[in-house]
């Protein structure tokens, strides 16, 4: 796994525009379960990255903090020899001092090597240590910007559904408004007004028809009335 392509996916994830990305989505809560797996996915890669760098430093801190004990340990050898060789030369015995300088010289060599040695390990924990920040700190802004995703997604799920009840909702009402029940009991009200007219029609006609017979009734009773007092003046009442 290398280390910098994993990071520079981080990177780009990061700095992604996300509402962008959703306004030029189809489909909105699709894209966004799609970058919820893309994070988690880049995540996990994450993290076995940074296990792996930071495994990698450790060991390198160990072979640094060796090279450096090694470095030391020579120094102290060849500071040893070097003493004993100018005991002998001091004691007049200089084969024996120069075999000691001898053994000095190569300590002296040893322990340059590993101070070289620890001086390249340690350079390399300091940049293990950077990439090993980095990761850790792209690691956190991810999972951060994941978490975001989620609640982005479940707002998002929550504003469909509360606008799809919506809709229908208002389609119901729109149903209900063509399918008005009013119009039919106006219509229905406006029988029963000819209805009850041509009930008061019929009773107007039977009105009159009954003032006629009562006028005709009237009429007879005066012509008998009439009768009855010519017959009298004719019998001389």
């Amino acid at each position: 796994m290398a280390q910098s392509s994993i990071l520079g996916r981080i990177s780009q994830l990061v700095r992604a525009n996300i509402n962008a990305i959703l306004d030029s989505a189809e489909d909105p809560e699709k894209m966004l379960d799609q970058l919820v797996r893309d994070f988690t996915d880049n995540i996990a890669e994450a993290e076995e990255a940074t296990a792996q760098t930071i495994g990698n430093l450790r060991l390198v801190e160990d072979d640094a903090r060796e090279a450096r004990a090694a470095s030391a340990e020579w120094l102290d050898k060849a500071r040893a020899a070097s003493r004993r060789a100018d005991e002998l030369r001091g004691a007049g015995n200089a084969s024996e001092a120069d075999r000691f300088d001898d053994l000095a010289r190569i300590a002296l060599r040893r322990q340059v090597s590993y101070e070289s040695q620890a001086t390249t390990l340690e350079t390399q924990a300091a940049a293990q240590t950077e990439l090993a920040d980095k990761l850790k700190d792209g690691l956190n802004k991810l999972r951060v910007k994941r978490e975001e995703l989620v609640q982005k997604r479940d707002e998002l799920v929550a504003r469909a559904k509360m606008a799809q009840a919506q809709a229908q909702v208002q389609q119901t009402l729109q149903s209900a408004s063509v399918m008005d029940p009013t119009s039919e009991i106006a219509r229905f009200e406006e029988r029963v007004r000819r209805q009850e007219a041509q009930v008061r029609g019929r009773e107007e006609v039977a009105a009159s028809s009954l003032e006629e017979q009562f006028a005709a009734l009237e009429n007879d009773e005066d012509a008998a009335e009439i009768d009855a007092r010519l017959a009298e003046l004719k019998t001389g009442g």
